[in-house]
């Protein structure tokens, strides 16, 4: 039953796509008409890229510097064991460099929708 309908909708969709509705040319008109990318934008979407690849490279080099994994661990542990007695506890460079990160990949977020906008 699911082949035959498929096959029913491929059919449909395939006879769909061969249509093609006269519109006096408007579409080659838009299309001409719409702006080219230039040069700069490339160059922006390029730098944008880079500054994402350098914030996570970055962010990777510290989380292994400060061993991220035993401190999330660490955290984790003692989170579990205290939950029913006390407030969790924040290890302040885990807490600083998880901010840090967050930070660079804002800004990276804030570049790249300032590109698209323009």
């Amino acid at each position: 039953m699911t082949e035959d309908n498929d096959l029913l909708l491929k059919q449909f969709f395939q006879d769909a796509a061969q249509q093609q509705i006269p519109d006096n040319g408007f579409t080659e008109r838009v299309m001409q008409h719409l702006p080219q990318r230039s040069p700069l934008a490339a160059h922006r979407t390029l730098l944008t890229r880079l500054w994402n690849l350098c914030c996570v490279v970055v962010f990777a080099i510290l989380f292994v510097l400060i061993d991220g994994w035993d401190l999330l661990a660490v955290q984790f542990e003692v989170m579990l064991r205290t939950m029913a007695v006390q407030t969790i506890s924040i290890n302040l460079l885990m807490a600083v460099s998880v901010l840090f990160g967050l930070l660079f990949v804002g800004v990276g977020e804030v570049i790249s929708s300032e590109i698209v906008r323009k």
